[in-house]
């Protein structure tokens, strides 16, 4: 039985974030939900007013042996806009910005690691704005938010925002793709 770890990142809207991450070889669970504020049990509204403190954010279950923490998160910044503070495309506010939420120091270090990597690689012509945070809370989203690009394709937001994220995915990290 394979030992699995948690990544919890916040990248803009959940359900963009979670159908990229749910797609990978040794990705076993995403979860969508909010993370990284000061209140409890928050909902979507809530979030949404940007009062909470609380960023859209998903939680992955992985196994290592099959996919590392580093690639995670490497998909996670080519496959998102890390450069801008507080929104991902028209999704705008606190709630949209960009965080790695570490889980202990191994992913503290790799978080650092790669963010240097990917600066370094001069991808993107603006600083990366990326947060790098202890990770503290998370809160499941209700179930409507869950698997909600596979269950809403032909959505406008789905078609128009989500699916060249899953084009890009499938171009970018082909390898590290399940096969359907």
């Amino acid at each position: 039985m394979a030992k699995l770890d948690t990544a919890t990142l916040a990248g803009g809207c959940f359900w963009c974030t979670e159908a990229i991450f749910k797609r990978l070889k040794g990705v076993k669970k995403v979860t969508s939900g909010y993370c990284g504020g000061k209140s409890d049990n928050p909902t979507y509204d809530e979030v949404s007013t940007g009062s909470t403190g609380h960023a859209e954010a998903v939680q992955i279950e992985f196994d290592p042996d099959i996919i590392t923490y580093e690639k995670l998160l490497e998909i996670f910044f080519h496959l998102h806009d890390p450069t801008t503070l507080n929104r991902q495309e028209n999704d705008v506010g606190t709630q949209y910005r960009s965080i790695i939420f570490y889980h202990n120091e191994n992913q503290k270090k790799s978080a650092e690691k790669i963010k240097l990597q990917i600066e370094s690689e001069k991808i993107y012509a603006a600083p990366i704005a990326t947060e790098i945070l202890p990770y503290q809370n998370f809160f499941k989203a209700k179930e409507s938010h869950q698997n909600y690009y596979d269950s809403n394709r032909n959505q406008p937001y789905c078609q128009v925002i989500i699916d060249p994220k899953i084009q890009k995915l499938l171009e970018e990290f082909k390898k590290d793709v399940k096969r359907s």
